[in-house]
C-alpha cells in the first residue's frame, strides 16, 4: 500500500510525493493517526473512463479498491496506482492533473477531509 499526495507546486503544476505515516502499535495492528474526514463515497468507473485537466474538488484521499487509476501531471509522466494505493489529493489550484480508469471494474473510496 502506498499512499501519495498529489499537491499544486509554486510552478503551477500538480505534483507527486510519497507520504509516510507514523503508526502507534496496538494488541492486533498498528494505527495511524485518526485526521477528521466530512464522509465517505464509493464509486465504480467506467473502463477506459478519462477526465482531462482538473483539480481536486477539495482536499480528498482517493483510495483504490480494485481496478487501477492512472494519473497523468504536466512534466509527461504517468502514475499508476492499484488497489490498496491513494492519493491525498490536494491540487486546488494550477492546471491540474488527469486522471484515466485502467480495465473495466476500477473501484474508488473517496474520503474528504474536514476542514
Amino acid at each position: 500500500m502506498s499512499i501519495f499526495r498529489l499537491y499544486s507546486g509554486s510552478d503551477g503544476q500538480s505534483h507527486l510525493e510519497k507520504l509516510s505515516f507514523s503508526f502507534t502499535p496496538g494488541d492486533i495492528a498498528e494505527q495511524s493517526p485518526t485526521q477528521a474526514a466530512s464522509g465517505i463515497s464509493f464509486s465504480r468507473i467506467k473502463g477506459g473512463a478519462f477526465s482531462d485537466w482538473h483539480n481536486a474538488p477539495r482536499r480528498q484521499y482517493v483510495i483504490t479498491l480494485a481496478g487501477a487509476l492512472e494519473i497523468g501531471l504536466g512534466d509527461g509522466s504517468v502514475h499508476r496506482l492499484g488497489p490498496g494505493d491513494g492519493i491525498l489529493a490536494e491540487d486546488l489550484t494550477g492546471k491540474g492533473h488527469t486522471t484515466r480508469a485502467v480495465g473495466n471494474d476500477t473501484r474508488v473510496v473517496v474520503v474528504p477531509l474536514a476542514g
